[in-house]
């Protein structure tokens, strides 16, 4: 365990280097909380773990694993676990942090972390995967449980994956800790609604920003890139709103149709192949995603996808960001030049930690909510957390990235400075 990231070096782009970049755009809006702004750029605990399994074929494979606790001063940490070949411990320093200010952004009782292991999940069988899975679990387990840290799904990660893990803390503590992790199955104590809440959370900021801007989502052409699970959704519920999916990209391709793709028919052969073999589109190259006609953009795959480059070529008005990240800041300040509206990860994608926290809540008590209430429960914090964001916006003539850090950081300083320094 580490608690001085120094050595980390940000690139220009890399994740941890835009997040940077974002808290010092913030610190004239912070008064005389400036003072404690390190704390946002200094993670608070970092834990590096080595993962050995014994694979199918009888020999032993190692693969490195992360848990980032950034800052836990308004709770215990929240954020996901991500399965990816190509994680590294500053992709994961970003992440918690953006969870820091996501939590705080929707002002739930929470800090931010995030985790991941350098792995192909593709590559593994199910046994395997239980394997990595379960034993990474236990090398973090001195950190994690239900008042100190608390993962959830991300990429590549799912509800038997948040199952294995609550079920190896649980046998290690020696008693069911349903509280530990969120994103579980509905009947080890997950919650409704928490698998299209990211995705709704998009559609519901996207309709608030699309009114603002007097813009008509019947007929409003979107483009979204990365059809997963938060990228899917979003479009299922903007086709629903009378909008038009022109052109969809995933890890197999972009397929592109101006009149609308048939999403009834895609979604099932997106799950299963990808959306290359869908049949109702051109197949174009994927360069050509940022070139297609439409009003709206949904970045909802990986981050550092809308560069400056891609953001001149957009011919939206408006940017939701699915995506953790998905922007980086010279991008941001073109589509700023150019008048596109973007809403910020930290409040556009919150839908899926605030459902998360519904379903921690309810753990806890032991007492579930049906699926209307959790939606009215996440609009309205949803809207509320966006208009007191835009009205910050609006005050000070900033961008609403700007905006949703300064409220956030607000909240996160205020704590830190408040509790104090121990000893």
């Amino acid at each position: 365990m580490s608690d001085d990231l120094s050595y980390v070096q940000p690139t220009i782009n890399s994740p941890w280097g835009t997040y940077l970049s974002q808290v010092d755009r913030v610190v004239p809006y912070l008064g005389n909380l400036a003072r404690w702004v390190e704390t946002l750029k200094r993670p608070k605990r970092a834990l590096i773990v080595d993962v050995p399994i014994e694979m199918d074929d009888g020999t032993i494979a190692h693969f490195e694993g992360y848990r980032v606790q950034h800052n836990m001063s308004r709770g215990p940490g929240k954020g996901g676990v991500r399965f990816h070949p190509d994680v590294t411990l500053e992709e994961v320093m970003a992440l918690s942090a953006w969870m820091t200010v996501k939590t705080a952004a929707v002002n739930l009782p929470y800090g931010g972390a995030k985790g991941g292991i350098r792995v192909d999940p593709k590559k593994l069988s199910q046994q395997e995967l239980e394997k990595v899975t379960r034993r990474y679990t236990s090398e973090i387990g001195i950190i994690i449980g239900p008042q100190q840290d608390i993962p959830a799904p991300d990429v590549n990660t799912n509800a038997q994956i948040m199952a294995w893990m609550m079920d190896t803390y649980s046998m290690n503590v020696g008693g069911t800790a349903t509280g530990v992790v969120t994103g579980k199955p509905l009947h080890l104590g997950g919650s409704l609604g928490r698998v299209k809440a990211t995705g709704r959370g998009v559609f519901v900021t996207g309709r608030e920003a699309a009114r603002r801007l007097k813009m008509d989502l019947r007929g409003a052409r979107v483009a979204v890139q990365g059809f997963g699970n938060v990228g899917s959704v979003a479009a299922e519920l903007f086709a629903e709103a009378g909008a038009k999916i022109v052109a969809v990209q995933d890890h197999t391709g972009t397929i592109v149709n101006a009149n609308g793709l048939d999403l009834k028919t895609l979604l099932p052969l997106a799950r299963a192949e990808g959306v290359v073999g869908f049949k109702g589109g051109d197949v174009v190259a994927n360069d050509s995603f940022w070139d297609v006609a439409c009003d709206i953009l949904i970045p909802a795959a990986l981050e550092g996808q809308l560069t400056a480059e891609r953001a001149r070529k957009t011919q939206a008005k408006l940017v939701l960001e699915g995506a953790n990240g998905p922007t980086v800041p010279a991008a941001d300040d073109i589509l700023a030049e150019r008048g596109v509206l973007v809403v910020p990860d930290v409040i556009c994608n919150a839908g899926g930690v605030t459902v998360s926290y519904f379903e921690w809540v309810q753990d806890f008590s032991s007492f579930f909510w049906d699926e209307d209430e959790i939606n009215q429960r996440l609009d309205r914090i949803m809207m509320n957390a966006l208009n007191q964001i835009w009205d910050t916006a609006d005050r000070h003539r900033i961008t609403l990235r700007t905006a949703t850090f300064a409220v956030a950081c607000e909240r996160i300083l205020m704590a830190r400075q408040e509790r104090g320094l121990y000893p």
